[in-house]
């Protein structure tokens, strides 16, 4: 049987039902392709109201070694999907979900795109691009190139239509 404490969270949140979302999102994500850790990790910081946790939070959380909160917040930062911050006057590390998290990442996608890009074109010169591997990666050049041109409108477009919405930020203020 589980406390009160355990099942209400003290803000009329259901401890069970939030738990039942980091991991059911967190499933969504790792078959998209993301670190299962890494994944579930994520959730619980962007399930969190202030989008932040400690290592020792997290841990218990999701009810995991601070090894495995390591080595997800590894990778989140190397993604660019978590920051890492101090206390203040604490030597304790505190992880933190980025603003705008999502924007964020379509955006440095991008970069990573035009990398992507540079090589396949390289790679489709070097395998002559008449020659059936030299074919596909022109194409893939060329649909990285689309892709790029179109993220970059759909960016701004998406800037625009935040400004419409009446949502609150992470600090309960409005974005309009």
């Amino acid at each position: 049987m589980t406390s009160e404490t355990e099942q209400n969270m003290g803000d009329g949140r259901d401890a069970e039902a939030v738990s039942r979302f980091v991991e059911r999102f967190a499933s969504d994500m790792s078959e998209a392709g993301m670190q299962r850790m890494g994944s579930r990790v994520f959730a619980a910081l962007l399930a969190d109201d202030d989008g932040s946790m400690t290592s020792a939070e997290l841990a218990m959380a999701l009810r995991i070694s601070p090894a495995a909160v390591s080595g997800a917040v590894n990778y989140l930062t190397q993604v660019g999907m978590v920051g890492r911050e101090r206390d203040p006057g604490s030597r304790r590390d505190r992880y933190r979900v980025h603003d705008e998290v999502w924007y964020t990442t379509f955006t440095q996608r991008d970069r990573v795109l035009t990398r992507w890009e540079n090589t396949l074109k390289d790679g489709a010169r070097t395998l002559g691009e008449h020659t059936p591997a030299g074919a596909r990666l022109a194409e893939t050049v060329a649909f990285f190139e689309f892709v790029q041109s179109e993220l970059g409108g759909m960016m701004e477009r998406w800037r625009e239509h935040r400004k419409t919405l009446d949502l609150p930020t992470a600090d309960g203020r409005s974005h309009a």
